[in-house]
């Protein structure tokens, strides 16, 4: 049944029904899943993309982001809202700490695009239960997306992340920095359908109980699929799964991740 179920999804995928589909296939340039692209909306066009993320040791993370145009392609706007599931050393669900993102078209001139990105780190989340930092926070990241040829794209990521006067355990503050990187290969299989593999590392500080800075780094290689359906609307849903592994650091870890996306005119 999960065959047959398979094959028919890929058959809407491809063909679909008369009258439902756009007649022209919209290319997918929708992000990476651990990375970005570096591809800002188009005018007038708006994205909502949720990600799921279910790990071995049954944490979760869910995060919902909504991307605009202001009001043209070379600036962007976006927040991102995450929720958390822990299950480490005790349990804890909540909402996380909310990103402010602002996103710069630099370059965009075939093959080559560049967007760097500025966010604001709220304190939403419960510091105390680990959902969140407890202070404002500050992070930086330069996408760069390089198309080689009809067929492949890749993705690169440099990035920062810094807290000021972060709380950590027993309400002990102190000032935190973190380092993202990262890489992605997409190959496009036909305009519709990409296969993906990501490789995706991060090293970040926390606070122990006795004031002092305990940095934790993970890397992950992340094998994945996605494909889209355009209608004759605008609208282009993009569903994916992927399947990340821990290497070196974070060797043992692995898990499930499912994204979801829908990018419409906005009126």
């Amino acid at each position: 049944m999960r065959r047959v179920g398979l094959a028919a999804v890929l058959a809407f995928v491809t063909l679909g029904p008369s009258g439902v589909l756009a007649e022209e296939p919209k290319k997918i340039r929708d992000n990476s899943f651990l990375l970005e692209e570096a591809y800002n909306q188009e005018p007038g066009v708006i994205q909502h993309i949720q990600a799921f993320q279910h790990m071995r040791d049954k944490s979760w993370n869910f995060t919902f982001t909504e991307e605009w145009p202001v009001p043209k392609e070379t600036h962007q706007l976006s927040a991102t809202v995450p929720a958390n599931h822990i299950h480490s050393g005790g349990t804890e669900t909540g909402i996380g700490d909310i990103q402010l993102n602002y996103r710069y078209q630099a370059v965009l001139k075939d093959p080559v695009a560049l967007a760097p990105r500025l966010s604001l780190i709220f304190p939403t989340g419960d510091d105390e239960k680990g959902l969140g930092n407890g202070a404002l926070g500050f992070q930086v990241n330069i996408p760069a997306s390089i198309e080689i040829g009809d067929k492949w794209v890749t993705h690169w990521n440099l990035g920062a992340t810094y807290i000021p006067n972060a709380k950590g355990a027993g309400g002990i503050r102190g000032d935190t920095t973190g380092f993202n990187f990262g890489a992605s290969v997409i190959y496009l299989l036909s305009e519709n359908f990409n296969l993906l593999v990501e490789a995706a590392g991060s090293s970040h500080e926390f606070i122990e109980g006795d004031g002092r800075l305990r940095r934790e780094e993970s890397f992950f290689i992340n094998p994945g699929m996605r494909f889209a359906v355009n209608f004759k609307s605008g609208l282009q849903v993009v569903p994916g799964i992927a399947m990340p592994i821990g290497v070196g650091p974070s060797e043992g870890e692995y898990g499930v991740f499912l994204y979801l996306s829908f990018e419409h005119p906005m009126f």
